[in-house]
């Protein structure tokens, strides 16, 4: 059995450790609330906007207007990649990479060529670290994002696309549902999603100015909130995973220091009677 000194000095090692990650804890804790409060407001904003789009598209708009271009085949992509700059946040990178890399392979099974724009330092020190090829890489996105962030994102990409050089652009992040439920998934930002059948109940409503200026002004739009949303979801789910991630650990560290303990106890209790042992005999030896 180890001694208790030897015992004593992990436990204080296990102490320091607990700190360390109950004080994470509460750090996510709070930037959590924050994150959820950004996606209360961009979600509500982002699918009004979409609908707005949805219910005034039409098949003439659709051939007026470069954003709604709905190519036959999807020949060049360039898919977008969010991840963390910082770590211990349990397999949230590990899923969002492992998403990206599932839609690269199944975009060049089709003879797609896809170029690839990244996120987070997780993410391009994974992807670096493998040679994979990247068209841009981005760290200056952190717990705060800013609608004119996503704007810098979205706007080269819907520029080239406008351009005829891209057929598509995706976007891989986590979707926040709950604090445990932080799954990954890819949303196509273009080309805008345009509904196959209308509605067969038309909105009451009278359009000033006339449709397509409104689609004009709309869909850059559409597209900020889209990424905005994507960006803040990601943060949400960041922060959530972390705190999940540490107070799991410093649950660990609590059951350890109680296994500790007890090994602790143990260990000074036999050296206790070992001494005693000893002084006994040394007593009796001293009598003889």
């Amino acid at each position: 059995m180890a001694k208790a000194r030897d015992i004593g000095r992990r436990m204080r090692s296990v102490e320091s450790t607990r700190k360390i990650t109950r004080t994470m804890e509460m750090v996510a804790t709070s930037k959590l609330r924050r994150a959820q409060l950004r996606v209360r407001q961009a979600r509500p904003f982002a699918e009004r906007v979409a609908a707005v789009v949805e219910n005034l598209v039409t098949p003439e708009l659709t051939d007026l207007e470069p954003l709604l271009r709905q190519p036959g085949r999807i020949r060049r992509a360039a898919v977008i990649l969010v991840t963390s700059n910082r770590g211990l946040c349990g397999a949230f990178n590990v899923n969002l990479m492992r998403k990206a890399r599932e839609l690269l392979a199944e975009l060049q099974a089709s003879d797609v060529d896809a170029e690839f724009h990244v996120i987070g330092k997780k993410g391009i020190s994974y992807f670096r670290f493998r040679n994979v090829a990247m068209a841009s890489t981005r760290t200056d996105i952190g717990d705060d994002p800013s609608p004119d962030m996503a704007r810098g994102l979205i706007d080269p990409l819907a520029d080239r696309f406008v351009r005829e050089e891209l057929d598509a652009v995706y976007v891989v992040h986590a979707e926040f549902r709950s604090v445990m439920s932080t799954p990954p998934i890819t949303r196509r930002l273009l080309p805008v999603y345009v509904p196959q059948e209308r509605p067969t109940r038309e909105p009451y409503y009278i359009l000033d100015p006339s449709a397509d200026e409104i689609l004009a002004r709309l869909l850059p739009l559409h597209l900020v909130s889209s990424m905005y949303r994507a960006l803040v979801e990601n943060v949400a789910a960041e922060q959530g995973a972390r705190r999940t991630a540490m107070k799991s650990a410093t649950d660990n560290a609590d059951e350890f220091l109680t296994t500790l303990r007890r090994q602790f106890n143990r260990a000074r209790q036999q050296e206790i009677t070992s001494q005693l042992a000893e002084i006994i005999g040394g007593a009796e030896a001293l009598k003889g």
